[in-house]
């Protein structure tokens, strides 16, 4: 069983590739993992893993923390909506530009990044700010969505990994804290240097924004926005105040939540509740603008909240079926048969780069880089106990990996995050960040070569 047991990420990827259907994909995926794992008991039986798989599904919403993730996305698309309806968007756009703060390709490509520097504290908060303030700005200057969606996917994760006084810095800490060892904050800390992964996607962001260049499948998606009619303004522009008081709002709840549910330790809030109760205050805060504004009914203001929420079904489906895919993964094994690899019979030389592989073969695959973690650390710690790894080197490339999986999935939360918040199609981002992704991969991969070569 082993061996199949990374049969449903395979199913997933092939139908993907073949076409182009993400939801089919996932749907998929989850009746095979479900009819592997009743071989074990019932035997193969396809029509019980259709009602195997119907019941995963189901079982999502028994997570409070899952069913706060659906609904924060279905209430992220009414704000985005009441953004635009109420022409806070353009105004915020026309401002910038008339003002001169925002004047080139290259300036707007800085200010997504300088946000996603920035809010590093969270980051899907990063990306989302990211997101929803740069989409007009790069429309303006005819930059595409999906390089938007690049820059802040490959701008979030990578700067949370660094900047590690945030949520992931404390999930990182309570996974080592398990283990005797002797100072898991400098190990941790001493992670930073030899994340190569994050430091290489962080250059080849700065690089692409600063030199105004993109290669593969984003240069001919920004070759379509180039060559097209200027994209005018889609509502007409009223007050920025429309669009940065609920932004203000966003951020703000989200940083006093995190610190609300945290008992007052920012870094120990939960991020489910926190941003699910930011969204809401933050909708709140646009709908009394836009009704005290007299310019929308009440009537009006819920129709364009449901129409924003029914723009991000499809991406909130994907949502659904990658939780439910991903704690079915969890119960057939699959992330722990893919670790195992990276711990058997392996040269010493080898183990770090191996390392990781593991981490981004397991993040591609099911679609999470804590998932990631959680499975590696336990592998990763008694090789630094008994074979005398470098503590902070083995730690770097279990982080690095599960990020760079990460960039590279289509079921990834962060993926389907920052195509909602850039606006473009999933599988678009996903097919035009791959290759940045890659490169970076495997310029990480040959660094912890060549730092197996000189430590171990």
């Amino acid at each position: 069983m082993d061996w199949l047991s990374v049969l449903p990420p395979l199913v997933a990827i092939a139908i993907v590739l073949w076409k182009k259907e993400v939801i089919l994909a996932l749907f998929a995926a989850i009746i095979t993992s479900e009819v592997l794992l009743l071989v074990s008991g019932q035997g193969f039986s396809p029509l019980l893993g259709l009602l195997a798989a119907i019941d995963r599904i189901a079982a999502v919403f028994s997570s409070a923390s899952n069913t706060r993730i659906l609904m924060f996305s279905l209430l992220i698309g009414a704000l985005l909506a009441y953004l635009r309806y109420s022409g806070g968007v353009t105004a915020l756009v026309d401002f910038l530009i008339n003002n001169r703060l925002t004047r080139s390709r290259r300036q707007a490509g800085l200010l997504s990044f300088g946000v996603g520097v920035v809010l590093f504290i969270e980051s899907n908060l990063s990306i989302l700010t990211s997101g929803i303030l740069s989409r007009g700005i790069y429309d303006r200057f005819g930059l595409s969505r999906e390089r938007l969606a690049y820059v802040i996917d490959s701008t979030a994760a990578p700067i949370c990994i660094l900047l590690l006084f945030n949520g992931w810095g404390a999930y990182v800490l309570g996974l080592l804290g398990g283990y005797d060892l002797s100072n898991p904050v400098q190990i941790l800390i001493g992670s930073v240097a030899f994340n190569f992964y994050a430091w290489i996607a962080l250059a080849i962001v700065l690089f692409t924004i600063i030199t105004d260049k993109v290669h593969g499948p984003m240069r001919r998606v920004d070759a379509k926005i180039e060559t097209a009619a200027e994209i005018p303004p889609e509502y007409a522009a009223s007050s920025p105040r429309y669009m940065l008081a609920p932004l203000m709002v966003l951020i703000t709840a989200i940083f006093g939540f995190m610190w609300w549910t945290g008992d007052g330790v920012l870094i120990d809030g939960d991020g489910a509740r926190s941003i699910l109760y930011a969204t809401f205050l933050a909708s709140l805060t646009a709908y009394i603008m836009m009704l005290a504004s007299k310019r929308f009914t009440h009537v009006k203001l819920v129709k364009i909240g449901f129409s924003g929420m029914s723009d991000l079904l499809p991406l909130v489906s994907i949502v659904l079926l990658s939780l439910a895919l991903g704690a079915s993964l969890k119960a057939l094994g699959t992330g722990a048969y893919i670790a195992g690899l990276a711990d058997e019979n392996l040269p010493r030389i080898l183990i770090i780069p191996m390392l990781f592989a593991a981490g981004a073969i397991m993040s591609f695959t099911t679609g999470t880089s804590w998932g990631t973690f959680a499975l590696l650390i336990p592998i990763g710690v008694p090789l630094i106990q008994n074979l005398g790894l470098p503590p902070s080197l083995v730690l770097s490339a279990i982080l690095g990996g599960g990020v760079f999986g990460d960039h590279c999935s289509p079921i990834s939360d962060t993926s389907v995050v920052s195509a909602l918040a850039a606006g473009c199609d999933l599988l678009d981002h996903v097919r035009t960040q791959l290759p940045y992704a890659l490169f970076g991969g495997g310029l990480a991969f040959a660094m912890y070569m060549i730092a197996g070569l000189i430590m171990l």
